[in-house]
């Protein structure tokens, strides 16, 4: 049954690891220094070994919270500040996992009349508030000296890439290796009074069962890491504040050294040694630790490089942790008691105990439920109330938000419409131009090629006229005159000047044909290009013999053999063929 029970306690170990355990690498995989498999793995590994080394500390301050006596109690609440965790997982929010079980155990003291110890409480609280001014105060400091070396050694920035690279791998091992010691007991230690009594001896060391208990929650919360915690990730490295590979490193080790001072006994034993008050050995939040260093380099840098709306709803789910976690601890105590009929304490056998409980409880603001009950159910209805209405909301920005950026983009759609729309009246504007100068100087060129056949027509005729004026041989005409007038005549049919402009013309129109033709049909030869330019002109064969000066018979071979060329079917027209060229 033990191990049924604790699945309760592995289940807030993986969304401790999804939610809290993220923030040690947030900041470098936000920053894409560190890629997330390789954070997972090294987070999961030192997470388990700071939990088994060094995690018994904060598991007494929670004991004395509320001793969880019970099995099923235990159960309950672990479940509880899961659920919570979770839920404000979902919404993207780094919760801390502290508040969440402190709200549980408290929500199970309500529920089973067992009093509050105020002065663990009051610890455990100042921790809420002395967490992220502790990491603040590690960050500008770390920040400060950082820059001060960097100004100073001058390496070069290849070199100081890689040194960040490494150097964030390494302060994230003790960042695991410290949430581990520190964290372990948000995900076990209401199973403490519960564990088993064993002991197993693995050759090079032993582990007892609180051990056990502990190395068990330690690989809940790599598994939690491992599959879960890249959405949190991303929310604490890149939304609240834009962070460097510096401010990355900086913000890693700053929320690092946090964890660990509350973790310590030895750091807490030397403080006592030299006449200081001894550090509290807390569960701290290894979310506002990540948040306070944050906020510190951003007040540093300036307040405008932090986005208060995202610290906003940080802020508000680390109000709303403890008291839904109270509240839900509560109301599942309730069923799991009365529905499942499973004890959640352990009753008080002897008088002894009887009279000890009541004197606690008389010293004690939260007292056992008969007393109170009446006080307890209007807590409970305002708690209920202020919950329902901090969900709403957050709702009700949410949808605010999305409303708000939808008008953004469907105003920016509306003006690149707008300006698409310019872009297509124009670029249209200047086909019609285009299209209207092409047909100007198609219509040119076949003005200009009509010209020429007109002109070589008439001197065909003229000639012919000539050559009768010699076969009859008349005595008033000097046939000397006329062999010559005949020869001038077929000197101009051949017109070699008009042709070559025309073909200049011809060339300089068809520029763009004829590289659409050569790239379709590279077989073509240069007289065939210039043959399908005048087919492309719809002039008949015997208009284009007149203009290159051969045979309409000529003509057809040589469309004929451009057929055969581009590979044209039977039924298939030349002419329409190269027109859509």
């Amino acid at each position: 049954m033990f191990l049924f029970f604790i699945t309760s306690g592995l289940f807030l170990g993986w969304t401790l690891g999804a939610n809290d355990a993220a923030n040690v690498f947030g900041s470098a995989v936000g920053s894409k220094m560190v890629k997330f498999r390789k954070a997972a793995i090294v987070a999961s590994i030192f997470v388990v070994l700071g939990a088994v080394i060094q995690g018994a500390g904060g598991s007494h301050t929670l004991g004395k919270l509320g001793s969880v006596s019970a099995l099923g109690g235990a159960f309950t609440v672990a479940l509880a500040a899961a659920l919570t965790v979770f839920g404000m997982t979902k919404f993207r929010l780094p919760v801390s996992t502290s508040q969440a079980i402190v709200g549980a155990i408290i929500g199970w003291n309500l529920f089973t009349g067992n009093p509050t110890d105020y002065h663990s409480l009051t610890k455990i609280v100042t921790t809420w508030v002395a967490g992220p001014i502790l990491g603040a105060i590690f960050a500008i400091i770390l920040y400060l000296l950082l820059k001060s070396y960097l100004k100073k050694a001058q390496v070069h920035m290849l070199r100081l890439d890689a040194y960040f690279r490494n150097a964030l791998l390494i302060v994230g091992a003790f960042g695991s290796y410290s949430l581990g010691a520190n964290n372990i007991a948000n995900v076990v230690g209401v199973f403490v009074p519960s564990a088993p009594n064993i002991v197993l001896d693995f050759g090079f060391f032993t582990l007892d069962g609180v051990q056990l208990l502990f190395l068990m929650g330690g690989l809940a919360i790599a598994v939690g890491i491992i599959t879960y915690s890249k959405r949190v990730m991303m929310t604490v490295g890149n939304d609240l504040m834009k962070l460097s590979s510096e401010t990355s490193l900086v913000v890693v080790l700053a929320h690092s050294l946090v964890l660990f001072v509350f973790s310590s006994s030895t750091l807490s034993n030397l403080f006592v040694s030299i006449g200081l008050p001894a550090i509290p050995m807390v569960p701290v939040s290894s979310s506002q630790a990540i948040v306070g260093a944050i906020i510190g380099i951003g007040l540093l840098k300036g307040r405008g490089a932090i986005k208060f709306g995202i610290l906003g709803n940080i802020s508000m789910g680390w109000v709303l942790t403890p008291i839904i976690a109270g509240f839900t601890s509560f109301i599942s105590l309730f069923f799991i008691s009365n529905v499942f009929k499973i004890k959640v304490v352990e009753e008080l056998n002897s008088v002894k105990d009887i009279a000890l409980h009541n004197d606690i409880t008389n010293e004690t603001l939260i007292g056992p439920i008969n007393l109170y009950q009446p006080l307890l159910y209007i807590v409970i209805a305002f708690l209920l109330v202020v919950i329902i209405y901090l969900l709403w909301n957050i709702k009700h920005n949410k949808d605010l938000k999305i409303i708000e950026d939808f008008n953004e983009k469907e105003k920016t759609y509306q003006i690149q419409a707008s300006l698409l729309e310019q872009e297509i009246e124009v670029s249209n504007d200047n086909n019609k131009k285009l299209e209207g100068e092409v047909n100007y100087k198609k219509q040119e060129l076949i003005n200009f090629a009509l010209s020429i056949i007109q002109k070589n027509n008439f001197l065909e005729t003229l000639n012919q006229k000539i050559e009768k004026i010699k076969s009859k041989n008349s005595k008033n005409v000097s046939i000397n005159e006329i062999t010559k007038l005949s020869k001038l005549v077929k000197e101009n049919i051949n017109l070699d000047k008009d042709r070559k402009s025309f073909d200049l013309y011809v060339n300089k129109v068809n520029s763009e044909f004829y590289y659409r033709l050569n790239k379709r049909y590279p077989d073509l030869t240069d007289n065939d290009k210039r043959m399908c330019a005048l087919i492309r002109l719809k002039l008949s064969s015997k208009e284009i013999a007149s203009l290159v000066n051969i045979s309409p018979k000529s003509v057809e071979v040589n469309r004929y053999r451009i057929r055969k060329k581009m590979n044209i079917q039977h039924g298939e027209r030349l002419s329409e063929i190269i027109s859509k060229l």
